[in-house]
């Protein structure tokens, strides 16, 4: 079924974030492509806006991009022409953009490179099938939605059935009702806290 998105022929992107916060707290990333999870997309987008961070979403293609339900944003940045170095955050979202992302080669470098710098990695959803494809799941504790379970598992990686869990640098969760925990989780993390549910995995070395 196709969502109609009523701003769709509306030049004005009436989605992106109006109003940059005074004092910016650092740059985020968020990987993602047609057909994400709206939810999953929003939720991050804005509440880390709110935390003081700019936030970049990036696309394949860069421009316009929509997820399952219709919304999305008028212009986003182009994958080849971003430096993952630049970021304090990965954020994936998940729906059916993931698997998308994993077919491109560009996609999974960016993830490797940004891995190597030891800054969280967030996903939720599907988005772990890019961990997975990026080589990053071996010895970690992974939550994901449950069709995921059986990569995770294959790749060496544990998967977990809970809203948050933190192993390194790694932040995951489910599904769209995780957002608030996994969102707390992530920004705990980068305040230098880890969430107080997930000591154990979150003193495990970072990979």
């Amino acid at each position: 079924m196709k969502f109609l998105n009523p701003f769709d022929n509306d030049p004005v992107d009436n989605y992106n974030v109006t109003a940059q916060p005074e004092e910016k707290k650092g740059r985020a990333a968020i990987l993602t492509a047609d057909d994400t999870e709206d939810l999953e997309f929003f939720y991050p987008y804005y509440r880390l806006s709110e935390e003081g961070y700019m936030v970049d979403v990036i696309t394949p293609n860069g421009g316009e991009f929509q997820g399952k339900k219709g919304l999305g944003l008028k212009e986003t940045l182009k994958l080849e022409s971003v430096n993952p170095s630049g970021y304090a955050l990965i954020y994936i979202p998940g729906g059916k953009a993931p698997a998308e992302l994993r077919k491109n080669e560009k996609a999974i470098s960016f993830v490797r490179e940004f891995a190597l710098s030891g800054k969280p990695i967030a996903a939720i959803c599907h988005g772990a099938q890019l961990l997975v494809s990026a080589g990053l799941v071996k010895g970690k504790r992974i939550a994901a939605w449950p069709e995921v379970k059986d990569e995770i598992e294959e790749a060496g990686g544990t998967f977990v059935d809970e809203s948050l869990v933190e192993d390194g640098k790694f932040i995951t969760a489910r599904k769209p009702g995780d957002l608030p925990h996994h969102l707390a989780g992530v920004l705990n993390y980068l305040n230098g806290a880890s969430s107080t549910n997930t000591a154990t995995s979150s003193k495990k070395a970072v990979a």
